[in-house]
């Protein structure tokens, strides 16, 4: 992975061999199962944890912990290490059912190897890299890559389709393509580590690039 100072880092392994063209024709159908697996562990989650007089509220949205680490970030200026472990691990397997869906990896998808996709954060160190505050407004301050996500994810959409029909008619993933994909992809996910998952103040850059 190229070296960067922002604290998440993504990228996909480029397949470069021949791909299966059987299961890139029938990709949606295939991946049925994995997103039925993916929806299991990607719900909203509410989980009430009682003990030692105290009761603690861990609200997920779509299965990624951000209301109980924001509180304890704002009230307790601290972010738990297994919190951020849940939250990164999950944002690992639905980048690989998402790279999956994208074309990028015919190998089906692993609920625990890490296969192609390479996604990291950097565990912040609460007390200097997190402001209490900042979680309140994350996801306000992130509208801007929000508009710019919107319409580079439809270009990546287009971009998908197109390296379809290449491989279908080739075998082989347009290297182009896969680097705007990844592009787009790895912004996405310093934008939700950003503003969802909370584990940086750093704003996203905006760019595809590492």
């Amino acid at each position: 992975m190229a070296s960067t100072d922002y604290p998440v880092q993504f990228s996909v392994d480029y397949p470069d061999r021949p791909l299966d063209r059987g299961l890139t024709f029938f990709r949606i159908f295939a991946a049925i199962p994995i997103l039925i697996v993916l929806g299991a562990v990607d719900g909203a989650t509410a989980q009430y944890l009682a003990g030692h007089g105290a009761t603690v509220v861990v609200i997920g949205s779509g299965g990624a912990l951000f209301f109980g680490p924001l509180l304890m970030v704002l009230f307790r200026h601290k972010y738990p290490r297994w919190w951020f472990d849940w939250n990164l691990e999950l944002q690992r397997f639905v980048n690989r059912v998402g790279i999956y869906l994208a074309l990028m990896d015919d190998r089906y998808p692993s609920t625990d190897d890490h296969q192609s996709v390479h996604l990291d954060w950097v565990y912040p160190q609460v007390e200097r890299d997190l402001k209490r505050w900042m979680p309140l407004v994350k996801w306000f301050l992130a509208i801007p890559h929000y508009v710019v996500l919107f319409f580079s994810g439809i270009a990546a959409l287009f971009a998908v389709i197109v390296a379809w029909v290449i491989i279908l008619a080739t075998g082989r993933y347009p290297r182009e393509i896969l680097h705007f994909v990844e592009g787009v992809i790895r912004w996405q996910n310093r934008v939700a580590a950003y503003a969802f998952t909370l584990i940086t103040d750093e704003y996203p850059p905006f760019r595809l690039a590492p």
